[in-house]
């Protein structure tokens, strides 16, 4: 069987301080700039010029502009697109991830796991290119013929968080792209270049025409609200905080949405789970990339049965983290983000302490920066801050259940529905489970951080609209068009 190799990356990317308008690279227009740190040692990275409402406006028309031939691209040129890229982003590993850990603060590992994911969701982007289809409805009509058409729904607003930037960006913006659509692409602004810049370039690299995707890299109170009301926006894709996505649903207006808000995630332990295996899941489903990622467990609920026992495993497997530099491989957890994320963590920790919440681990922050945070474990009940509360840290707070029946309850007691993990022996039982859970994601005998890239992402209440990933994204970055025909003249009523 024939193989495809990867490309052979060329020089290292630069130009980091500019962004992709209308197929030029050029600075925003604002007036003002932004540093972009490395969150471990606080050195600059780069500066970029911001920009403002007239920037955004004229990213929105070349996307527009540009749509129509794009999409018009048989299936296979765009896909020949996405696979380039995902060759590009192969020669480009050690690059990219590098970005990742000096960026975001991630471990070597976590930079790792992010570059495999966006490598599996261009693949997959690919293969959604000629699996747009349409369809033929019967009618009552003697001589009609009703057909359906997929197309794309036109210029996509993508607005992407700061923890796993670069695979939260790709995820919307390659399958967006793959089956004919736009973009705008907004990242958060403490990743500019994991979030949007180095995206833009390995698909500019790989192909894609000049204005199809354009990045605007500003501040959200000059162009936060107006990439959600741009006229042009047919839809709009955003991940982040619950706050921030009730405040699009306001002001979207009639237009399409995708959105993955935020989480409480439940890591339920029943009476006869291997402990030894919900440990290992638990310790990764709270610290990994410094308990920062949506999806993680900020509560694990366990049965009173085994609690003791567990809670005695975790707090020794805990203690024997290694924290510290992301760029050291044998780092497990380095920095939090920035420090308005560390003020928040670090609030919500008193306050669980002043609720009656013992704290078996934790420890003050340290590091270069000051944003390092050593893991926290903490037993209190379901109500206390770091319980009720997403964290978005490496904080977990371990929650007593009185048998099956109660751990489901606590686990439900929650504004939030994104994901979930059940351990017992019994699969059976666990996916039993799993289906009384008010989430969008569980999974049973593994954490509830999904790191299957070609799977689908989303939750209930709190937790967002739509689903993310896998071919669900063929149906949100797309609609339908019905168009009848009449094959013979037939009698109107008047």
């Amino acid at each position: 069987m024939t193989q495809t190799m990867p490309a052979r990356a060329s020089a290292r990317y630069e130009g980091f301080d500019t962004m992709p308008i209308g197929g030029v690279w050029r600075g925003g227009r604002s007036g003002r700039s932004r540093a972009d740190t490395d969150p471990w040692s606080g050195d600059t990275l780069t500066e970029i010029p911001l920009a403002d409402a007239g920037d955004l406006d004229e990213a929105f028309r070349a996307a527009r502009d540009a749509q129509p031939d794009w999409a018009a691209r048989t299936p296979g040129e765009r896909a020949g697109v996405m696979r380039a890229a995902a060759g590009i982003l192969e020669a480009r590993r050690d690059e990219v991830v590098g970005w990742i850990v000096r960026e975001s603060g991630g471990t070597v590992a976590k930079g790792e796991l992010e570059w495999g994911l966006v490598r599996s969701v261009l693949y997959e982007a690919a293969s959604m290119a000629p699996h747009v289809e349409g369809r033929i409805m019967p009618s009552d009509v003697p001589g009609k013929e009703s057909r359906v058409y997929r197309r794309p729904v036109g210029v996509v607003a993508v607005i992407s968080p700061w923890n796993f930037p670069l695979q939260l960006s790709a995820r919307s913006v390659a399958p967006a792209l793959a089956v004919g659509n736009a973009v705008v692409l907004k990242p958060a602004s403490d990743t500019p270049v994991t979030g949007a810049l180095l995206l833009a370039k390995i698909l500019e690299e790989a192909g894609l025409p000049p204005g199809v995707l354009n990045v605007t890299i500003g501040a959200g109170g000059e162009i936060g609200d107006a990439i959600v009301e741009h006229p042009l926006a047919r839809m709009v894709s955003f991940t982040g905080s619950t706050p921030v996505g009730e405040g699009i649903v306001r002001k979207a207006g009639v237009r399409k949405l995708a959105l993955e808000l935020g989480g409480n995630g439940p890591l339920v332990v029943l009476d006869d789970a291997d402990l030894d295996r919900a440990v290992d899941a638990a310790v990764f489903g709270s610290f990994f990339h410094a308990g920062q990622i949506c999806m993680i467990a900020n509560r694990v609920i366990v049965d009173a049965s085994v609690h003791d026992a567990f809670v005695e495993r975790f707090v020794e497997r805990v203690r024997a983290l290694t924290v510290g530099d992301p760029s050291d491989e044998a780092t497990q957890v380095g920095p939090v983000i920035n420090r308005s994320q560390l003020d928040g963590i670090r609030d919500k920790i008193a306050r669980a302490r002043d609720q009656g919440a013992v704290q078996l681990v934790g420890g003050e922050p340290g590091g270069p920066s000051g944003l390092l945070l050593p893991p926290h474990v903490l037993l209190a009940g379901n109500d206390a801050a770091t319980a009720r509360e997403e964290v978005f840290g490496p904080v977990i707070t371990v929650v007593r259940a009185d048998g099956e029946d109660d751990a489901l309850r606590l686990a439900n007691d929650t504004e939030y529905g994104l994901s979930s993990a059940v351990f017992t022996r019994d699969i059976d039982r666990g996916v039993r489970f799993a289906l009384r859970v008010d989430v969008g994601m569980t999974h049973v005998n593994d954490a509830p951080v999904n790191d299957d890239a070609n799977t689908a992402f989303g939750g209930e209440k709190a937790s967002g609209i739509g689903r993310f990933g896998g071919r669900w994204a063929i149906e949100e970055f797309t609609t339908d068009h019905w168009v009848s025909v009449q094959h013979e003249r037939r009698p109107f009523p008047i």
